[in-house]
């Protein structure tokens, strides 16, 4: 399985954190990496993202680059447990999917994919990286590739 782990794009300011919008650069940093991605060995088919409004945004710029589906889904907000996006993974027939989420998510998930724990790297906006996993599960991915504005 390859799964590309995206950090959304730079968002605004707004009073409800579910309610931020990208910015220009943000909108701009993620059709670069998007791009960078199209042009790779990476291309994922499916495309996983959050529902808050900046990650939806991501997700929508990335698809339309890309050409993937986009699914919303409820368990990788920022602070959801790392622990139900990796059984869904775990459980989809997916076998290049790309996941648009949030800090510490994205950073949790890297880390338990790779190194079997939930200590979390940092991500910074519209960075992604490639994980190759021969097989799914905690500690099996491998880090190949990371994709930077």
């Amino acid at each position: 399985m390859q799964l590309i782990i995206m950090r959304h794009g730079e968002a605004g300011y707004h009073s409800l954190d579910r309610q931020r919008e990208l910015t220009e650069y943000g909108r701009q940093a993620v059709a670069e990496v998007a791009a960078q991605i199209a042009e790779s060995p990476w291309r994922p088919r499916t495309l996983w993202c959050s529902p808050l409004v900046r990650a939806r945004q991501t997700a929508a710029i990335a698809s339309e680059i890309l050409n993937c589906p986009v699914y919303e889904k409820e368990f990788i907000t920022p602070d959801d447990d790392p622990g139900k996006c990796l059984d869904a993974v775990l459980e989809s027939s997916e076998s290049k999917l790309m996941i648009v989420s949030h800090m510490p998510l994205v950073g949790s998930l890297a880390t338990l994919f790779v190194d079997g724990h939930r200590q979390g790297i940092p991500l910074m906006t519209a960075q992604a990286i490639v994980l190759d996993m021969p097989v799914a599960g905690p500690g099996c991915a491998d880090l190949k590739a990371q994709f930077l504005p």
